[in-house]
């Protein structure tokens, strides 16, 4: 190892020895100070220098596998850095990758790290205006996509460079560059100079409440460092073949298919499939001896439809995350493998901050306790500390774990957390033993098959409709998903509810919102306000809540997605 991952590697074996001991955990570990540290460079390329044992298994739904060694993608991401640096990429420059689950996203993920390139990850769900907008605030210069999304680019070419992956040889789009010709590049890497540990890394996109959504700025020691937190969390051991099941684009994809497994020296694998089908993920965890899993709750309620003692699996850590699990999936998933799913917490702009850690008592609807590393406080309004209230963490010492802070746009300020604590915007209680029970969001967002929605950013999106006054967006409680989008609408003075409008609002919903975001369901109805005329969320809110969604009991002009169709398909 290098002098540089001296004090890293310290710090991670001893929360690999404390596994099961959170004690020892929580007393000695201390967050690594190196202010000269590139991940890539310092610790993979070290760990990986004649390491044949898979660091990446990508298996298709026809059975075709890929498996990357450590050695390997340690030289193949020399090699692409080299290319890369050849094409323009210089330090600090960004770069839209816009990649699903194939061996590139990791090659590139290490090249801009060894670069000191900044990676702006977007799904390949984004379409439009939130695509340019990443474009244009993020400040990309280069965009690394597959070959079938580059016509969502048209249009958006200006001052880019464009780098396309999968593309036949000689077949590249026009004004594309394709990624194999990397392949000739020299496998010698030598950086440019050195990366200090506060440079940035990662810029992923917030769901905006009030306005359009913030950039989360990481640097080379919040995420790669700070998910050392993550690591313990899951339970992860060297050699483990661990499966998140999530997709690129979103920042649960770099805590867990990335730096966590990778930071165990454990296998990141993948399972790519075109729709998901609980009995061939079943096969596969058997098949492929899949000894740590993470997966949101919405894939586990679908899991425990089938007869999971039918599957012997070989699995030793279960972890969930996105939202609270319902007690139900976890008691039948521990009758059938005698396992339970351990539940967590963190967010977008942190590293697992709370967790169920392995071989502890887990608590029935607790995210668990304060994760090492982690001085995690609950504060009402006034900023005091409590037993119920807005989760914080103490910055003093500050995390690793967390952000830089947010940006309006690339050149904008960095708004770094400031005073005594980091808010999260989420409420917990906390109970004698110290553990925290999730309550909900301080504000109106929340999470839908794991996604998170900002209702605001709906709203504007609807009342682009001409027949759409006013709309308030809130969570409907749905037996697969949690919760989807519904939507509270009042029409224009001309304008009549009808069976014919709902339709044609849902038309302009897909036409105008990506499949994740997609409104679910509507109703024509006047809207509670405060005296102030401010939208009473909260009271749409408990309304649904408190519906009876097993009989579907509806509103009397409620219409919902399914009832057309005209939508199916």
């Amino acid at each position: 190892m290098t002098d540089r991952s001296s004090d890293f590697i310290a710090a991670r074996n001893l929360l690999l020895e404390a596994r099961t001991d959170r004690a020892r955990a929580v007393r000695d570990f201390r967050w690594p100070a190196m202010p000269v540290f590139n991940w890539a460079l310092d610790y993979f390329d070290a760990i990986a220098r004649g390491n044949d044992r898979p660091a990446l298994w990508v298996v298709a739904e026809d059975g075709a596998e890929q498996k990357v060694s450590y050695a390997e993608l340690s030289e193949r991401s020399n090699r692409l850095a080299n290319w890369l640096r050849a094409q323009g990429v210089r330090r600090g420059d960004r770069v839209l990758l816009m990649l699903p689950n194939v061996p590139p996203l990791w090659e590139t993920m290490l090249a801009a790290m060894k670069l000191g390139a900044v990676v702006i990850p977007a799904t390949t769900l984004l379409v439009g205006d939130e695509l340019r907008d990443r474009l244009d605030r993020g400040g990309a210069r280069f965009v690394i996509a597959m070959a079938d999304q580059c016509a969502k680019f048209d249009g958006m070419e200006k001052g880019l460079g464009l780098i396309v992956v999968g593309s036949e040889a000689g077949s590249a789009p026009a004004g594309w560059t394709a990624y194999e010709d990397f392949t000739r590049s020299s496998a010698e890497f030598a950086p440019d100079g050195e990366t200090r540990a506060e440079d940035p890394l990662l810029l992923y996109f917030t769901s905006g409440t009030t306005a359009k959504p913030k950039l989360v700025l990481h640097t080379h020691r919040s995420y790669p460092v700070g998910h050392l937190s993550t690591m313990y969390w899951i339970g992860l051991q060297p050699g483990d073949v661990h499966w998140n099941i999530s997709s690129p684009g979103w920042a649960k994809h770099a805590w867990s298919n990335v730096f966590a497994p990778l930071n165990a020296e454990a296998t990141v694998f993948v399972y790519n499939y075109t729709r998901f089908n609980a009995r061939a993920v079943l096969d596969v965890l058997v098949r492929c001896g899949v000894t740590t899993l993470c997966a949101p709750p919405t894939v586990w309620r679908m899991l425990i439809q089938e007869d999971l003692k039918a599957w012997p699996v070989k699995i030793r850590e279960l972890v969930g995350a996105g939202e609270p699990l319902n007690p139900e999936v976890i008691d039948q998933v521990k009758s059938a493998w005698g396992l339970t799913i351990r539940d967590g917490f963190g967010q977008t702009e942190t590293t697992a901050q709370v967790g169920n850690s392995p071989g502890q008592p887990v608590k029935a609807g607790s995210m668990g306790r304060p994760l090492p590393g982690y001085d995690v406080v609950l504060i009402d309004a006034d900023g005091n500390e409590t037993e119920e209230g807005e989760i914080a963490l103490k910055l003093d010492p500050r995390p690793a774990g967390l952000m830089a802070g947010y940006q309006a746009s690339s050149g904008e300020p960095v708004q770094a957390p400031q005073g005594a604590y980091y808010r999260t915007g989420d409420v917990a209680s906390r109970d004698a033993d110290g553990y925290l029970t999730y309550v909900g969001r301080a504000d109106d967002v929340f999470k839908a098959s794991d996604y998170r929605i900002s209702p605001f950013e709906l709203e504007s999106a609807l009342i682009e409709h001409e027949a759409i006054a006013e709309a308030a967006v809130v969570p409907s409680p749905d037996a697969l998903r949690l919760a989807v989008p519904k939507a509270f609408l009042i029409l224009t003075g001309d304008r009549e509810p009808s069976r014919e409008l709902a339709l044609e609002i849902f038309q302009h919903i897909r036409a105008t919102l990506p499949p994740y975001k997609r409104i679910r369901r509507i109703e024509f109805a006047d809207l509670p306000k405060t005296i102030s005329g401010k939208i009473r969320r909260v009271e749409l809110r408990r309304r649904e809540q408190q519906v009876d969604r097993g009989t579907e009991l509806r509103g009397t002009l409620e219409f919902w997605e399914e009832d057309f169709a005209e939508l199916r398909g």
